[in-house]
C-alpha cells in the first residue's frame, strides 16, 4: 500500500498458447447450455416484431411462415452441426473452432473470404439490431410510467440515443468477457430473461383478446393503399420472420464449448431440436395472440409500440427483461467476432507483443482476469461502432428485416448445405442432392424476397 508500490500489477502471462489464443480451457458444456446459448440468440428482439409480421401475412400465411423457418433453420442446423469435427462428423480428429473454420476444413480457402465477410456483417448487425432495441425500450419504460401518470393521450416523447448509449457503455465491460466458453452464466440469465417478456407478451396478448371478446384479423392480413406497398410489406415480414430463427451464423462456437461422449453433433442436435421447439411455441404465441389482439392496428413492436398500457408495472418489468436479455444476446453474436478478429491478427502478426501479450490482473476474493492491450482496444471500437450505427438508423421492423434476410440464405442454408454434401460425398442428381439443392433454391427466393422487401421499408422509413 505504502512507497506508491502499486496493489495489483499487471502480471505477463506465459501459460497462452502460440498466436496469442488462449486455448487452455476444458469443454464442459452440455445440450442445456447448448440450449441456453441458442435460445439468448434466437428469442431475442426479433420475437418482439412477429406479431406485425403475422399481421402482415394474415391467419394462413403468418403462423406457416413461422413454422416453415423453423423446419428451415432446424434442417440447417443439424446438416451444420455435422460439420464441426473433420473429416467424420463424430470422430474426426480436426476440430472447428468457428464457422470459417468449418467453411475451411470443408470447402478450402477460396469460400473463406465469401463466408467470413457475410458471417461477420450478420454478427455485427445483430450487435447494432439489439442496440436499436434496448434504446426503444428503455425509452417504453419511461413512456409507460408517463402514460400512467398524464393518460394514454398524453405526448410523452422521449428520445432513444441517450438509452443506446447506455447500453454501449455497459457493453464496454461485458465485451471484455474472454470468449464463449467464460459466458455460459451470461447464456442462462439472458434466458430466463427471454422466457420471462415472451410469457408476458403472451399473456397480455391473451388477456386482451378476452377483453375484447373477439379475434381480430383476417386471412388476407393488412389492407394497404396499391399492391405494390402490399408486397413489400409481406417481403418485410418475411426478412422479420427470417431474422427472429437462425443461429446458424454461431452454432459452431456453440458446438465447441460442448464435452464428449456423446459425440458433440449428436448434443448439437439435440440441443437445437429442444430449442427450435420452444421458440417456436414462443413465436407462434406472441405472434399470434399478438395479432388477434389488436388486428390492424398491430404495433410494430409488441412490448414498446404500446398497444398495451396497463398494467404498467409489467410493461416496465417486461421491457426490463427484454434490455437484460439483450446484453448477453450482444455477446453471443459479438463473442464469435472477436474471436475471429483476434485470431485472425494473431496469426498475422505472432510476433507483435500489443496483440499477443496477455495480462493477468488479480481481482480481489475472485479468479484473476486475463487480457491485452489489442482485446481491449478493438471490443471498445466495436462496442462504439455498433452504438453509432444504431443511432443513425434507430428503425426497428426495417432493421431486423435487413439484417434477416441478407444473412439467411448464404449462412443458414447455403454453406450448411455445400459442406455437408462434400464431407457425405453426396453425387451429383442423385436423390440427396437434388433435395439438398431444391431445399436451397427454394430458400435462395424467400430471402431475395425478404432482402428487396426490407430495403424499400427502410428507405421508405428513412425519407419519411
Amino acid at each position: 500500500m505504502g512507497g506508491g508500490e502499486e496493489q495489483f500489477p499487471l502480471l505477463k502471462d506465459s501459460s497462452t498458447s502460440s498466436h496469442g489464443i488462449d486455448r487452455n480451457f476444458k469443454r464442459t458444456g452440455t445440450v442445456w447450455t447448448a440450449v441456453a446459448h441458442i435460445i439468448t440468440a434466437v428469442i431475442g428482439s426479433g420475437v418482439l416484431s412477429l406479431a406485425w409480421s403475422t399481421a402482415q401475412l394474415g391467419w394462413v400465411g403468418g403462423p406457416l411462415a413461422m413454422v416453415l423457418f423453423a423446419a428451415l433453420t432446424l434442417t440447417s442446423s443439424t446438416l451444420l452441426a455435422d460439420c464441426y469435427r473433420s473429416p467424420h462428423p463424430e470422430h474426426g480428429p480436426i476440430r472447428s473452432h468457428s464457422y470459417m473454420d468449418a467453411v475451411r476444413h470443408n470447402l478450402g480457402n477460396k469460400s473463406i473470404w465469401v463466408s467470413g465477410f457475410l458471417q461477420n456483417v450478420g454478427l455485427y448487425g445483430g450487435g447494432v439490431a439489439y442496440t436499436i432495441t434496448t434504446g426503444s425500450c428503455i425509452r417504453a419504460i419511461l413512456r409507460s410510467n408517463c402514460f400512467h401518470r398524464e393518460g394514454h393521450k398524453a405526448p410523452c416523447a422521449y428520445g432513444d440515443s441517450f438509452y443506446m448509449l447506455l447500453f454501449g457503455a455497459v457493453q464496454l465491460f461485458v465485451s471484455q468477457i474472454p470468449d464463449f466458453h467464460n459466458m455460459g452464466w451470461l447464456s442462462i440469465l439472458a434466458s430466463i430473461m427471454s422466457f420471462s417478456y415472451s410469457s408476458i407478451g403472451f399473456g397480455l396478448g391473451l388477456a386482451k383478446v378476452i377483453g375484447n371478446g373477439m379475434i381480430k384479423g383476417s386471412i388476407g392480413g393488412i389492407s394497404t393503399a396499391t399492391a405494390s406497398e402490399k408486397v413489400w410489406k409481406v417481403f418485410q415480414a418475411l426478412g422479420d420472420i427470417a431474422f427472429a430463427y437462425p443461429y446458424s451464423i454461431i452454432l459452431i462456437e456453440i458446438e465447441d464449448t460442448l464435452k464428449s461422449p456423446p459425440s458433440e453433433n449428436k448434443t448439437m442436435k439435440k440441443a437445437s431440436t429442444i430449442a427450435i421447439l420452444i421458440t417456436t411455441f414462443f413465436y407462434l404465441c406472441c405472434g399470434c395472440l399478438g395479432y388477434a389482439a389488436f388486428g390492424d392496428e398491430t404495433p410494430g413492436n409488441l412490448l414498446t409500440g404500446f398497444g398495451f398500457y396497463e398494467p404498467y408495472w409489467l410493461i416496465d418489468f417486461a421491457n426490463a427483461c427484454v434490455v437484460l436479455h439483450l446484453i448477453g444476446g450482444y455477446q453471443v453474436y459479438s463473442q464469435a467476432l472477436f474471436a475471429f478478429v483476434e485470431r485472425s491478427f494473431a496469426e498475422r502478426f505472432p510476433e507483435n507483443a500489443f496483440i499477443n501479450d496477455f495480462y493477468t490482473i488479480p481481482i480481489p476474493y475472485a479468479p484473476s482476469y486475463k487480457t491485452n492491450l489489442f482485446r481491449l482496444c478493438f471490443r471498445t471500437m466495436y462496442v462504439a461502432s455498433t452504438t453509432c450505427v444504431g443511432m443513425l438508423f434507430p428503425y426497428f421492423n426495417q432493421v431486423l428485416g435487413l439484417i434477416g434476410a441478407f444473412s439467411f440464405w448464404p449462412i443458414a442454408i447455403y454453406f450448411p448445405v455445400e459442406m455437408y454434401s462434400v464431407k457425405n460425398k453426396i453425387g451429383a442428381w442423385t436423390g440427396r442432392w437434388v433435395a439438398l439443392q431444391s431445399f436451397s433454391i427454394v430458400s435462395l427466393l424467400i430471402s431475395l424476397a425478404a432482402f428487396v422487401g426490407s430495403v424499400v421499408g427502410l428507405i421508405s422509413k428513412k425519407l419519411s
